[in-house]
């Protein structure tokens, strides 16, 4: 499949500096899967509002396309951290990554959720 709202680069950069790096364990495909079930999740939220995220991504305004950004990284960068958290420098370094994801993804899903946002995404 292809990424839709982010690329690995997002995720890395979310995931940190200290995230797995060996390109064997962690492959460009892994990411692609990653970013591809974070797609799912969130296009599926507002689906059920009638909007289809993916199809509709090209007609999007920059500023929806940036959320659903921060949105896809963020839950991707969560699984990238707890798939292997040997390489950060402690476990809290490890647990405040993902804590700082989990905020972005909630604030994140809550504005795509918004009542407002829906209507917009939807050219209403």
């Amino acid at each position: 499949m292809t990424e839709t709202f982010c690329n690995s680069g997002a995720v890395k950069l979310k995931a940190g500096a200290n995230r797995p790096t060996d390109d064997t364990v962690l492959t460009g495909d892994n990411y692609t899967t990653l970013i591809n079930q974070a797609e799912a999740v969130i296009n599926n939220m507002v689906q059920q509002q009638g909007v289809d995220l993916v199809t509709s991504y090209a007609s999007l305004g920059t500023n929806v396309k940036k959320i659903l950004e921060d949105a896809a990284s963020s839950w991707a960068a969560m699984s990238v951290i707890a798939y292997n958290m040997d390489g950060y420098t402690s476990r809290a370094e490890a647990q405040t990554m993902l804590d700082v994801c989990t905020f972005k993804w909630n604030e994140c899903i809550a504005l795509i959720k918004n009542k407002t946002s829906t209507d917009y995404l939807r050219g209403v």
